[in-house]
């Protein structure tokens, strides 16, 4: 990523060698959000347990057979001058044949992706707003937002233009239909 000698780095150039090179404290996440380096400390019990309830329902009925990480690094770099968002989603979900995680860098791209998740935490807008956008410009082509504040979730699909086209809301408790290549009723009762 470093310039040429005869070339100054840009603002961006060195925002992004930073956050690279930034050691956090274990259990903390460090994450490139729309120009801003975010660190977030560990969740809470609630937040993995919302996590755990769709990764098992996923696993157990998803029509595709799909790959989890909840640890993965996603970078979200869609074209030249899109930001270099550099994030790590609760959930990222991938086709088991594409064996997407095995010898991947711990920045990949998200090319192969088939969802992302995010449970909202301490600063509920860069899940509502600054990553939905990021991962509809690197189009990734689900979204599900677990949005504790309101007590529901989202599924966003369709990504263009820098945002998605389609938004399903559910509450807790009710069914949330999760299309190809999942295809299945995920049930949120037990987010009650």
């Amino acid at each position: 990523m470093t310039a040429m000698p005869h070339e100054p780095l840009s603002q961006a150039d060195v925002l992004l060698e930073g956050f690279l090179a930034l050691g956090t404290p274990e259990g903390f996440r460090a994450e490139l959000i729309g120009g801003e380096i975010v660190v977030t400390p560990p969740p809470d019990g609630d937040h993995e347990d919302y996590i755990g309830l769709i990764v098992s329902e996923v696993i157990k009925r998803s029509r595709v057979d799909m790959q989890f990480s909840g640890h993965k690094g996603l970078k979200l770099m869609s074209a030249p001058d899109c930001s270099r968002d550099h994030v790590i989603p609760d959930g990222t979900f991938a086709p088991a044949e594409l064996r997407l995680f095995r010898g991947a860098d711990p920045w990949m791209p998200a090319d192969g992706v088939a969802m992302v998740m995010e449970v909202t935490s301490t600063r509920p807008s860069r899940d509502r707003e600054a990553k939905r956008r990021g991962y509809a410009r690197a189009a990734v082509p689900l979204y599900l937002l677990i949005d504790r504040g309101r007590s529901e979730l989202v599924l966003f699909g369709e990504p263009e233009s820098g945002d998605y086209l389609q938004r399903r809301t559910v509450h807790f408790g009710k069914v949330l239909s999760l299309p190809e290549p999942f295809a299945f009723e995920l049930d949120t009762a037990a987010f009650l």
